[in-house]
């Protein structure tokens, strides 16, 4: 359904093997699928918006590679059809369920990847997310307390917490400073605006880059 033959059925079948059917199954690949699929998309990102800043591409690409919308493309290809669940996760309905879809999907992409190279799995991933990446000029422009938010929110994760440090000037020229954090993961920032709305805006967009850069160490985490 991706549009790859493997060679090698034993990592298909891995790949498709959630941890609650009791046999090999998927989280090394789904681990390895992660950077993987994050490095593509990013690369995509990079390449098909030349003008867009660190953090416009941060925040496409979040919106890109978050659960919901890995789930979205395993729907689009059946994977809940063919994921081996344990009875307990079949009879709850696993298959339906954002996590095991999205977690399904980078297990794929690790299997193809280790089954056909790199250059194999970058095309057929490109191809998956090639005309989300280039109409995602809408997606970029949510902002980013948004963004964040859903990012966290699909990893789930505790929400950011915005505190108001410092304001300072003319009251019609004020500067505010607030700081963005988030527990858990000693992600935070400060951000500087005329405004506390503008400010809060510019701590998340500097905690958007930290979170993405700690999810993959975060799922390492869980699976050792």
């Amino acid at each position: 359904m991706l549009g790859h033959a493997f060679a090698d059925a034993l990592l298909l079948e891995q790949a498709l093997t959630h941890r609650s059917a009791g046999r090999r199954n998927n989280e090394r690949l789904e681990f390895l699928g992660d950077a993987l699929v994050n490095l593509i998309v990013a690369d995509l990102v990079y390449e098909q918006h030349p003008r867009a800043s660190e953090g416009e591409m941060t925040r496409l690409r979040s919106s890109l590679v978050s659960g919901s919308a890995l789930a979205e493309l395993a729907r689009a290809a059946e994977l809940g059809d063919l994921v081996h669940l344990g009875p307990g996760e079949l009879k709850s309905g696993g298959f339906r369920r954002d996590s095991i879809l999205a977690d399904t999907f980078e297990a794929l992409v690790a299997a193809i990847y280790l089954d056909a190279g790199w250059e194999r799995c970058r095309e057929l991933v490109r191809a998956q997310f090639a005309t989300r990446v280039a109409v995602g000029g809408a997606l970029a422009g949510k902002d980013a307390k948004t963004t964040l938010q859903e990012l966290l929110q699909a990893q789930g994760m505790a929400l950011p917490v915005y505190d108001l440090v410092s304001s300072s000037g003319e009251e019609h020229a004020k500067v505010f400073e607030v700081s963005c954090s988030v527990a858990g993961l000693g992600a935070a920032a400060l951000g500087r605006g005329l405004s506390r709305r503008a400010a809060e805006q510019a701590a998340a967009e500097q905690v958007l880059v930290s979170v993405q850069a700690a999810i993959p160490r975060r799922a390492a985490h869980r699976s050792a």
